[in-house]
This record gives structure tokens, sequence and C-alpha cells, in this order.
């Protein structure tokens, strides 16, 4: 696969373009935070998908009349955060969300019927990239997936 120069501010917003649409019709929001300039060296299709995964995952389970909110920071790693505000995900259990097939053994896939491979590509192509992807309960609820890919460095420094 080619690597290019990916722009992940504008990459983000791409995909809360379009995942809003499909959120509206559930009464859920996309809603970008804090989102900084940063570019890393990689496949465009394959980090689309890794992140929008992730996103449609947020959207699956935060609850009706709430938003999954997406931020970008760039320090010496572009770090992606995709939060929502679902029930979170059993403390035992966050390691295995990105294994092939894993289903928690809680409510949290027999309602949506998940197949539970999409974040498993996630976690295959952020590895693919020299990334890192992990998955928290958020302090005050829901569930914080952030993905960490090495930044390209700016020309002078």
């Amino acid at each position: 696969q080619p690597k290019t120069e990916v722009n992940l501010a504008i990459l983000l917003r791409e995909i809360a373009e379009d995942a809003a649409f499909e959120a509206q019709s559930q009464n859920k929001q996309i809603q970008i935070g804090q989102c900084e300039n940063c570019t890393v060296i990689g496949d465009v299709e394959l980090l689309r998908s890794a992140v929008e995964n992730v996103v449609r995952n947020a959207l699956r389970y935060t609850v009706e009349n709430s938003d999954v909110l997406l931020t970008l920071r760039c320090t010496e790693q572009a770090i992606i955060t995709v939060r929502d505000q679902g029930p979170g995900v059993p403390e035992g259990e966050l390691d295995n969300l990105f294994r092939p097939f894993y289903r928690i053994t809680e409510a949290r896939d027999r309602q949506s019927g998940g197949a539970g491979l999409g974040l498993a590509i996630t976690q295959r192509a952020i590895a693919a990239h020299q990334g890192h992807v992990q998955a928290r309960n958020a302090p005050d609820g829901g569930l914080e997936v952030e993905i960490r890919l090495p930044v390209l460095p700016i020309a002078g420094h």
C-alpha cells in the first residue's frame, strides 16, 4: 500500500462528517473537541477505517441524546481519542476489546449484534503504523479509546 503524508485533522473531520448523518438518525451526535494539526506517514485508507471503526463502535454504545467526542492532540505522537457516553466495559475486559471476535459477556454486544471484528481491524491497522491503541473507562462514565501514532517531524525541528 502506498504510504503518504496524512493530515489527521482533516481525516478526523471527514470521518465525523460521514458518521454524523448516521448518528442523527439515532438521536446521537458527533462532536469534535480539540483538533490540532498533525501529520503522519501512512496508508490513508487503512487509517480511515481504523478510526472509523472506533467511531462507529462508540456511536453504537453511546446512549440516545448524547454525543461521541473526538479529539486530536499533537505532541511527539498524534493522540486521537474517541469517547462515548455508553455503559463502559468491565475493567478486566478492556484489553480483550481488540481481540478478533471477542465479545464482552455483558449485554453490550448482545443488543447490538456487533461481529467484534471492527476493533481488531483497528488494532492491526494502528500496529502496522507503529502505533498503539487502548481503551479505558472514562472517570465520569463511558468508554474512551485512545489511538497513538508516531508523527512526522516538522522540518527544521
